[in-house]
């Protein structure tokens, strides 16, 4: 058996200020961190093998704070892009509703929820989970094979493509499901990577 745990990042910044986020590289705010920590209070207890982290330090800083808040601030991290949010292009940065003014709700809302319908030069959800799925194939799956059990930080979108392939949802699931901030879910998975549970904490 294998542990493998997903956390979304707190709230940063621009969460708070409702706007798209996708690569741009902002900060936590304090309910942000706060909610990082809580979530190492809920993972207390669980030792971790190797934690993996995307290239945003949103991402990272949340990491950094369940890590010391479990005591496992030795655990070995690697970082890599593969795990950034999704890419929201011409979007990033823009209000959510000055957005739907400006586009129209209907729009906003094929960008947001369709599976595979990208924002102007951004990614869609499909597009997220062709190169988040890649990389957890060659880089953790063998881990978990071997019994390792593993935290992985990132996204909303990145997180939600890997949950997709993990729960074996369709892409109409998998868009109705919300991972929200700093909230772990807990998978316990057998030697053939089967999940035998999974909760939200």
């Amino acid at each position: 058996m294998s542990r493998l745990v997903l956390v979304r990042h707190g709230q940063s910044q621009w969460n708070l200020e409702n706007r798209f986020t996708g690569w741009v590289d902002v900060d936590l705010t304090e309910k942000g961190k706060e909610e990082a920590r809580n979530a190492g209070v809920k993972l207390a207890g669980m030792n971790f093998d190797r934690a993996f982290v995307s290239g945003l330090r949103r991402a990272a800083d949340t990491l950094s704070l369940i890590l010391q808040e479990t005591g496992q601030n030795q655990c070995p991290i690697t970082a890599d892009p593969a795990l950034n949010e999704r890419m929201y292009g011409e979007l990033q940065g823009l209000n959510k509703d000055e957005t739907v003014a400006r586009f129209g709700a209907d729009q906003v809302h094929q960008w947001r929820r369709s599976y595979d319908i990208p924002p102007p030069g951004g990614e869609s959800l499909k597009d997220t989970a062709a190169r988040v799925l890649p990389y957890y194939k060659a880089m953790i799956e063998p881990l978990l094979r071997q019994g390792q059990n593993l935290l992985i930080v990132a996204h909303g979108n990145s997180l939600r493509a890997l949950i997709m392939e993990l729960e074996k949802l369709t892409p109409e699931q998998i868009l109705q499901f919300e991972l929200p901030t700093a909230t772990p879910r807990v998978y316990l998975l057998n030697q053939d990577l089967g999940i035998e549970s999974a909760q939200t904490l």
